[in-house]
């Protein structure tokens, strides 16, 4: 119960990674905003813990989304002790010069503008409170790019650079940052970047992972749950992979 008394948000909640970080979050004892743009998802997640979760239907590209997605935590249970930015999207592998302009900017405000988004409403309280822990789910993407991903990687990378920014800036302030870097997962991601789900492809990927398996929503729920919690108050400014070795 590591997580006891604590007030999380979730973004993209409703399925992958999100979920993940959700169930391991409530059995360690939070209560949980589960934010998603699908609502049927972020609805059944929630509906797995009664009052210990709330869905919310929220595109954490829109400010007004993002400001009612706060209020979901301060108003309705109280408070909020975590962020936790996991909503992103992926491209299909490509050149860098074929990207349309529409996808780029889709990526880019999903994976980077959510979190710029999500500070301006969290941060005021959490200043306030002197305490507070915001993580991000960025990709090992960021650390060690694949070919044809280009503006995706790009993206993480920047998610990385953010984490580390804000960690300094708002330390004096108690409040910790973080990320976590996950390799290609079990998750309605994964056949985007691969392509095509094919046990060729698959295998092309799984060796490049040292460990020989993909992540899962519970590796990275796992790490997301101690990163958040009172036992990593020393660790800010870290992007921990959760790779099985990749980026080595």
């Amino acid at each position: 119960m590591r997580l006891e008394g604590k007030i999380a948000i979730v973004t993209g909640g409703g399925s992958g990674f999100g979920e993940g970080i959700v169930r391991k979050f409530v059995a360690e004892g939070a209560r949980v905003v589960v934010a998603d743009r699908d609502a049927a998802g972020a609805a059944r997640v929630a509906g797995s813990f009664g009052e210990r979760a709330r869905a919310i239907t929220a595109d954490v590209t829109v400010d007004a989304d993002v400001a009612a997605m706060v209020a979901a935590a301060t108003k309705g249970f109280g408070g909020l002790d975590i962020l936790v930015n996991n909503a992103g999207v992926g491209q299909n592998p490509q050149p860098l010069e074929g990207v349309p302009e529409d996808l780029f900017d889709r990526v880019f405000a999903v994976n980077a503008k959510a979190i710029y988004l999500a500070a301006r409403h969290v941060v005021p309280i959490f200043k306030q409170k002197k305490a507070g822990t915001i993580l991000i789910i960025a990709s090992t993407g960021g650390v060690s790019p694949r070919p044809n991903l280009t503006w995706y990687n790009a993206s993480k990378g920047w998610a990385i650079t953010a984490t580390r920014a804000m960690a300094v800036e708002l330390a004096p302030f108690g409040i910790r940052v973080n990320a976590i870097n996950p390799v290609a997962g079990e998750t309605p991601l994964l056949k985007t970047f691969m392509g095509a789900d094919t046990a060729e492809v698959r295998a092309k990927f799984l060796a490049t992972i040292p460990i020989g398996r993909f992540s899962t929503p519970e590796d990275i729920g796992n790490t997301a749950a101690f990163l958040c919690s009172d036992e990593a108050s020393m660790i800010t400014g870290v992007a921990m992979e959760v790779d099985g070795g990749r980026c080595i």
